[in-house]
């Protein structure tokens, strides 16, 4: 994927729908080169054309996801892998902005790291990092395990801090996420009592997903970025829960 295609993916996955025109005048090239890179998008699953149109494909593919506010997510690994110590053995659950961080843990510190991702572990298999990889229902889309055997082997593993995912927040539901079984991982991971922190950016916040995760008084610390809104942010620390700002307003497209 060339650095036009890249942009094209990012803007479909931001807007949800573009017209072939409109992204012809944003890349500066024709609608005939448009097609063609849509084309070669849409054979891989990043996107649908219909109509004269880019629409969104509706999955779990982390590639996709990783391109959606790309430097936004770039800047959250990065502080949350800044609050890892050498030495420590660290739980990556999954998703766009765990696997970044992943990928800075390998690069910047001696740590283990155990995770459910096999797009994770594929990510550091050129790294010297330790990496603890578990078992269980292995979901292609997410490329991911889940299930009974995924419970088992957390429960049979320890470490020091675990970093998740979160799809959605609202304060009469706490945190939820899109996928019963991945949901089962994390309230999985939150019964061990470690540090269990939900890495991800604000726009998280505000929605509501189908299911819940354990109680939210179980994770103990929140990274996002500074555009979260000040209800949001009084509503989680009310709740005890540790809130890690980061980044600067001016460069976050989210609304108040």
């Amino acid at each position: 994927m060339n650095s036009r295609q890249q942009n094209i993916l990012q803007l479909v996955n931001e807007r949800r729908t573009i017209s072939v025109s409109e992204l012809a005048r944003i890349s500066g090239v024709s609608e005939v080169t448009i097609r063609q890179d849509l084309n070669i998008l849409e054979k891989h699953s990043y996107l649908k054309r219909i109509h004269g149109s880019a629409v969104a494909y509706e999955s779990d593919d982390v590639d996709a996801r990783m391109l959606t506010n790309f430097q936004l997510k770039k800047e959250l690994a990065e502080y949350a892998a800044s609050q890892v110590n050498d030495g420590e053995t660290v739980f990556i659950e999954g998703g766009s902005t765990n696997a970044l961080l992943a990928r800075h843990l390998a690069a910047m510190k001696k740590v283990t790291l155990i995770t459910v991702s096999h797009y994770i572990a594929n990510l550091l298999k050129d790294t010297e990092c330790d990496v603890i990889i578990l078992g269980g229902l292995y979901q292609k889309n997410s490329e991911s395990v889940v299930g009974p055997l995924t419970r088992s082997c957390i429960q049979q593993v320890h470490f020091n801090k675990a970093f998740i995912g979160i799809d959605g927040y609202i304060a009469e539901t706490g945190f939820t996420g899109k996928d019963m079984m991945r949901c089962d991982v994390i309230s999985a991971v939150l019964a061990k009592g470690v540090e269990t922190i939900a890495l991800t950016d604000s726009s998280k916040f505000g929605q509501i997903q189908p299911y819940p995760l354990a109680s939210t008084g179980q994770i103990n610390r929140v990274i996002t970025d500074n555009f979260l809104s000040r209800d949001y942010q009084q509503q989680l620390r009310q709740k005890g829960i540790q809130l890690d700002l980061v980044g600067d307003d001016r460069q976050h497209a989210y609304p108040d």
